[in-house]
């Protein structure tokens, strides 16, 4: 019998560390799993663990001399000048013993949630581990090791023969995703972030939009510093309701950083809860319309993980499994559990308090913005079919 959806995961994903004061932190997987347990949402039969990728399955992306500097790299035998040339011993991507087996579990995870939902034992899966959506051919970038969603998109070509749709909703440009696939007419990206000209990585331009048999099927909506929900919402719908109609995929795979929240210590947009309410709701409805339902999430940037992360990747879980008996109230006994662990007061509720920060002066000149962002990004897409009618 098929199960709505899986939910993998296992504590040896959490084994991604650089270091103790490094922003990327995997403890918001186990923080989001314990929040969905106490709320009822999930129990152990919804659980699936992690497989590692194999070397052959990583090769579908990463260059095989990237990957035994990897491992080399954790095993303490990579030179400095050598791991500089693979971006390893970054401040970014600092090495750290057993690197290479703590990705590859992360890249497998993703490609399990793909092996789920495509021989038909789910119809969504959710893999929180992945969205190292920076990571190159050849090189470490952005806390990415390996891409596990390019590897895993790669995977759903040759193992399924499927065209795919990459929604990222993280607040930086899902750039290593794009670069993988920008000629490739079979795979569509699709981008919503903070401008690269005051974030990480710096592209994610509007006139990004593939090359070769490629071109028209990459998007970017490059959003304006302090966008707030409506218009991030705005975007978001119009962008992707119109993307879907035109590529018509097979399966959906969404990237969900959560670092677009107002709250993120290193973004600069000024989102709250509403939209991650809204993000998996949408992707959900169009899986079912488009794709009979096949769609597989993974996780992403998001580096408020006491306060942020955990609500809104739970999200995503009570979406899949449409999950309706949810208070206004997150459990008391996460709180409990976790507030100890915290440097900040936890919430205690899932949406967030209104007048969570004083209000923007430029909002109406941000909203028109990114109004016109978005005209721009669909252009392609509305003069071709205005042509055809």
């Amino acid at each position: 019998m098929m199960k709505p959806a899986v939910f993998v995961y296992s504590n040896d994903l959490l084994k991604y560390r650089f270091n103790e004061n490094h922003p990327f932190n995997q403890l918001r997987l186990k923080l989001t799993l314990e929040l969905l347990k106490k709320t009822g949402a999930i129990d152990d039969g919804d659980i699936v663990p992690p497989r590692i990728a194999t070397d052959e399955e990583l090769h579908l992306i990463h260059d095989p001399a990237y990957v035994e500097a990897v491992k080399m790299a954790g095993q303490g035998t990579l030179s400095e000048e050598r791991a500089s040339s693979y971006g390893l011993g970054t401040e970014d991507t600092p090495i750290f013993p057993g690197m290479h087996e703590a990705s590859a579990l992360l890249v497998g995870g993703t490609l399990t949630a793909v092996d789920y939902v495509m021989s038909g034992h789910s119809q969504h899966a959710l893999s929180l581990g992945g969205g190292l959506h920076h990571g190159f051919r050849g090189k470490a970038s952005g806390f990415c090791i390996y891409n596990d969603s390019s590897v895993a998109i790669k995977y759903l070509q040759n193992k399924y023969n499927a065209r795919v749709l990459y929604v990222d909703t993280d607040a930086h440009h899902g750039d290593g995703v794009q670069w993988s696939f920008y000629d490739d007419p079979n795979v569509c990206t699709f981008s919503i972030h903070e401008t690269g000209r005051y974030l990480f990585p710096g592209t994610g331009n509007v006139n990004e939009r593939g090359q070769g048999k490629g071109y028209g099927y990459s998007f970017n909506i490059p959003l304006d510093a302090f966008t707030e929900d409506d218009s991030w919402l705005h975007a978001y719908s119009t962008a992707l309701k119109e993307i879907v109609e035109f590529f018509k995929p097979d399966v959906i795979l969404t990237q969900n950083g959560a670092d677009s929240h107002f709250l993120d210590p290193l973004t600069h947009l000024s989102a709250t809860m509403k939209i991650y309410k809204e993000i998996p709701r949408l992707a959900h409805e169009l899986a079912h319309q488009y794709c009979d339902g096949k769609w597989i999430a993974v996780g992403g940037g998001g580096y408020d993980i006491w306060r942020v992360v955990p609500r809104a990747w739970a999200q995503i879980w009570l979406e899949m499994t449409e999950f309706s008996n949810l208070s206004a109230e997150l459990p008391k006994d996460w709180i409990e559990e976790w507030q100890s662990s915290a440097p900040v007061t936890l919430p205690k509720t899932w949406d967030d308090p209104d007048g969570m920060y004083k209000p923007i002066p430029r909002k109406p000149e941000i909203t028109e913005k990114n109004f016109q962002t978005v005209e721009k990004a669909l252009y392609p897409i509305r003069s071709n079919s205005s042509s055809n009618t």
